[in-house]
């Protein structure tokens, strides 16, 4: 055969391997990219690495409910801290939230958790007030307030939003501008600015695989 028609037929038949390899990853619906997963690796017994994993929490919500780790079995979640008076990047934040929130606010599988870091200030009905002001109308969207200190230990240690130190007392305050993602086992899967509407957009895609990677490991997991 002559070498050039070789050649053609090589580059014909790259593309048609490339489409039923396609094909065939979408047909068995394995996800065909998974998100990393961040913070610390732990060995286990028999030599397996365990991940980071978001520790339990006690808070209540905007309607007076309690919300713990329960409360986010099963589901993905987009986390941030932020205070009702802050006046800089909270309503940068909060108005990406909002469109967050509307592509998913009928999705029973996904959170978006908002964490006060003023308790003091913001109480439920602080929050409630502030949770209709964003428009939010189930409780797709959560506004949390509880313990200070477990408020910025879980920001810091859990959710590692924030670099600082502190001791959670009256003094201490943290201010951060990033959103995490974690996933159905409590995992950090992904960071984000979410002052920017770029890194905001990038998180939604990053949702929608992990909600993929998600249903595949659930239906192979009965």
């Amino acid at each position: 055969m002559n070498p050039k028609v070789k050649y053609y037929w090589l580059l014909a038949i790259i593309p048609v391997c490339f489409l039923l390899w396609f094909w065939l990853s979408k047909s068995d619906k394995t996800p065909i990219m998974y998100l990393p997963y961040y913070g610390p690796k732990y060995a286990k017994t028999g030599g397996d690495s365990a991940y980071h994993t978001v520790g339990t929490f006690r808070f209540s919500d905007q309607d007076g409910l309690t919300i713990n780790e329960d409360s986010v079995k099963n589901k993905i979640y987009v986390t941030e801290f932020f205070f009702t008076t802050c006046q800089s990047i909270c309503p940068i934040m909060n108005d990406n939230l909002v469109n967050v929130y509307k592509r998913y606010k009928n999705d029973g599988r996904v959170l978006i958790l908002s964490h006060t870091v003023d308790p003091e200030t913001d109480s439920t009905a602080t929050l409630k007030h502030y949770a209709n002001r964003h428009g939010v109308t189930n409780r797709n969207w959560l506004f949390l307030t509880g313990d200070k200190k477990q408020l910025y230990d879980l920001a810091r240690k859990s959710y590692l939003l924030d670099a600082s130190e502190g001791d959670g007392g009256a003094d201490d305050f943290v201010h951060t501008q990033n959103f995490a993602l974690v996933d159905w086992n409590r995992h950090i899967r992904g960071f984000y600015d979410g002052t920017d509407s770029l890194e905001v957009g990038r998180m939604v895609k990053d949702m929608d695989l992990l909600l993929e990677e998600y249903a595949f490991k659930k239906g192979n997991n009965p």
